[in-house]
Protein backbone atom coordinates (compact mmCIF):
# COMPACT_ATOMS: atom_id res chain seq x y z
CA UNK A 1 0.00 0.00 0.00
CA UNK A 2 1.82 3.77 -0.53
CA UNK A 3 3.32 4.84 2.46
CA UNK A 4 4.53 1.62 3.64
CA UNK A 5 7.85 1.82 1.80
CA UNK A 6 9.49 3.43 4.71
CA UNK A 7 8.30 0.14 7.10
CA UNK A 8 9.36 -2.71 5.32
CA UNK A 9 12.85 -3.20 4.35
CA UNK A 10 13.08 -4.01 0.34
CA UNK A 11 12.47 -7.33 -0.35
CA UNK A 12 10.80 -8.35 2.73
CA UNK A 13 7.50 -10.25 3.10
CA UNK A 14 5.08 -8.20 3.22
CA UNK A 15 3.45 -9.69 6.42
CA UNK A 16 7.16 -9.28 8.16
CA UNK A 17 6.13 -6.78 11.23
CA UNK A 18 8.09 -3.24 11.36
CA UNK A 19 11.06 -3.65 13.65
CA UNK A 20 10.53 -1.97 17.18
CA UNK A 21 12.97 0.64 18.25
CA UNK A 22 15.90 -0.53 20.16
CA UNK A 23 15.64 -0.02 23.85
CA UNK A 24 17.91 2.56 25.33
CA UNK A 25 19.87 0.18 26.61
CA UNK A 26 20.52 -1.32 22.91
CA UNK A 27 20.92 2.06 21.50
CA UNK A 28 23.83 2.83 24.13
CA UNK A 29 25.75 -0.30 22.67
CA UNK A 30 24.56 -2.58 25.52
CA UNK A 31 27.13 -3.90 28.62
CA UNK A 32 30.02 -2.26 27.38
CA UNK A 33 28.61 1.07 27.31
CA UNK A 34 26.51 0.80 30.78
CA UNK A 35 30.27 -0.65 31.91
CA UNK A 36 31.94 2.80 30.78
CA UNK A 37 29.10 4.66 31.73
CA UNK A 38 29.67 3.43 34.98
CA UNK A 39 33.48 3.72 35.20
CA UNK A 40 33.46 7.59 33.73
CA UNK A 41 30.31 8.48 36.52
CA UNK A 42 32.19 7.32 39.33
CA UNK A 43 35.40 8.96 38.10
CA UNK A 44 33.56 12.11 37.47
CA UNK A 45 32.13 12.15 41.19
CA UNK A 46 35.33 11.25 42.52
CA UNK A 47 37.14 14.35 40.86
CA UNK A 48 33.75 16.35 42.44
CA UNK A 49 34.83 18.46 45.65
CA UNK A 50 31.60 17.86 47.00
CA UNK A 51 30.20 14.51 45.25
CA UNK A 52 33.70 13.04 46.23
CA UNK A 53 32.66 12.12 50.23
CA UNK A 54 29.91 10.02 49.29
CA UNK A 55 31.49 8.42 46.31
CA UNK A 56 34.74 7.40 48.87
CA UNK A 57 33.64 6.01 51.71
CA UNK A 58 35.35 2.94 53.36
CA UNK A 59 31.82 1.21 52.63
CA UNK A 60 31.27 1.10 49.11
CA UNK A 61 30.53 -2.11 47.81
CA UNK A 62 34.20 -3.43 46.02
CA UNK A 63 31.47 -4.08 43.20
CA UNK A 64 30.05 -0.63 43.45
CA UNK A 65 30.55 0.47 39.69
CA UNK A 66 29.84 -2.92 37.94
CA UNK A 67 26.51 -3.00 40.18
CA UNK A 68 25.90 0.18 38.79
CA UNK A 69 26.63 -0.32 35.56
CA UNK A 70 23.82 -3.67 35.88
CA UNK A 71 21.49 -1.31 37.66
CA UNK A 72 21.20 1.52 34.63
CA UNK A 73 21.04 -1.16 31.61
CA UNK A 74 18.01 -2.58 33.67
CA UNK A 75 16.58 0.66 34.23
CA UNK A 76 17.07 1.49 30.45
CA UNK A 77 15.75 -1.92 28.76
CA UNK A 78 18.44 -4.43 29.66
CA UNK A 79 18.49 -7.51 30.98
CA UNK A 80 17.57 -7.96 34.56
CA UNK A 81 21.21 -8.56 35.96
CA UNK A 82 20.76 -6.37 38.81
CA UNK A 83 17.24 -7.59 40.33
CA UNK A 84 18.72 -11.41 39.83
CA UNK A 85 22.08 -10.81 41.79
CA UNK A 86 21.80 -8.15 43.43
CA UNK A 87 18.46 -6.79 44.86
CA UNK A 88 15.41 -4.77 43.77
CA UNK A 89 14.71 -0.94 44.01
CA UNK A 90 13.84 -0.54 47.69
CA UNK A 91 17.95 -1.36 48.39
CA UNK A 92 19.21 1.25 46.02
CA UNK A 93 16.17 3.85 47.38
CA UNK A 94 17.33 2.88 51.36
CA UNK A 95 21.43 2.55 50.26
CA UNK A 96 20.77 6.43 49.64
CA UNK A 97 18.12 7.85 52.21
CA UNK A 98 18.72 9.38 55.35
CA UNK A 99 21.37 11.97 54.23
CA UNK A 100 18.81 15.18 54.63
CA UNK A 101 18.46 17.99 51.90
CA UNK A 102 20.88 16.71 49.49
CA UNK A 103 19.17 18.94 46.30
CA UNK A 104 22.45 20.44 45.53
CA UNK A 105 24.00 16.89 45.13
CA UNK A 106 21.39 15.95 43.23
CA UNK A 107 22.07 18.69 40.51
CA UNK A 108 25.91 17.56 40.65
CA UNK A 109 25.07 14.34 40.26
CA UNK A 110 23.20 14.35 37.14
CA UNK A 111 25.61 17.42 35.96
CA UNK A 112 28.42 14.17 36.25
CA UNK A 113 26.13 11.64 34.65
CA UNK A 114 25.66 14.03 31.39
CA UNK A 115 29.66 14.44 31.49
CA UNK A 116 29.85 10.93 32.06
CA UNK A 117 28.14 9.76 28.91
CA UNK A 118 30.75 12.10 26.91
CA UNK A 119 32.90 10.81 28.27
CA UNK A 120 32.09 6.94 27.67
CA UNK A 121 31.62 7.60 23.64
CA UNK A 122 27.67 6.66 24.11
CA UNK A 123 25.99 8.39 21.14
CA UNK A 124 25.60 11.82 21.01
CA UNK A 125 21.91 11.70 19.58
CA UNK A 126 20.15 14.22 20.69
CA UNK A 127 16.78 12.33 21.56
CA UNK A 128 19.05 9.50 23.41
CA UNK A 129 20.50 12.30 25.57
CA UNK A 130 17.93 13.89 26.32
CA UNK A 131 15.80 10.50 27.10
CA UNK A 132 19.10 9.64 29.51
CA UNK A 133 18.76 13.16 31.56
CA UNK A 134 15.55 12.95 31.57
CA UNK A 135 15.87 9.37 33.31
CA UNK A 136 18.22 11.05 35.83
CA UNK A 137 16.81 14.23 36.68
CA UNK A 138 13.60 11.84 37.62
CA UNK A 139 16.17 9.52 39.63
CA UNK A 140 17.44 11.86 40.99
CA UNK A 141 14.25 13.49 42.75
CA UNK A 142 12.93 10.04 43.33
CA UNK A 143 16.17 9.86 45.67
CA UNK A 144 15.73 12.63 46.92
CA UNK A 145 12.45 11.90 48.53
CA UNK A 146 13.84 10.30 50.89
CA UNK A 147 15.59 12.51 52.92
CA UNK A 148 14.91 10.70 56.67
CA UNK A 149 15.54 7.14 57.73
CA UNK A 150 15.65 4.47 54.92
CA UNK A 151 12.87 2.58 57.10
CA UNK A 152 10.73 5.12 54.89
CA UNK A 153 11.60 3.31 51.68
CA UNK A 154 8.56 1.31 50.88
CA UNK A 155 9.71 -2.53 50.22
CA UNK A 156 9.96 -4.51 47.08
CA UNK A 157 9.72 -1.98 44.77
CA UNK A 158 10.86 -3.32 41.33
CA UNK A 159 13.89 -1.95 39.61
CA UNK A 160 12.21 1.24 37.31
CA UNK A 161 12.06 0.89 33.38
CA UNK A 162 12.55 4.09 31.52
CA UNK A 163 12.34 4.10 27.77
CA UNK A 164 12.64 6.68 24.72
CA UNK A 165 9.22 8.21 26.41
CA UNK A 166 9.88 8.07 29.87
CA UNK A 167 8.90 6.12 32.93
CA UNK A 168 7.06 2.78 31.54
CA UNK A 169 4.36 1.09 33.83
CA UNK A 170 5.57 -2.07 35.47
Amino acid sequence: PPGRADVLAPGAPACQARRMRPTLYEFAGGDPAFRALAAAHHERCLADPELNHPFSHPGQHPQHVERLAWYWAEVLGGPPRFSNECSDHSAMLRMHAGNGDMSDLGRRFVVCFVQAADDAGLPADPEFRAALRAYMEWAVAEVLTYPGPATGVPAGLAVPRWSWNGLQPL
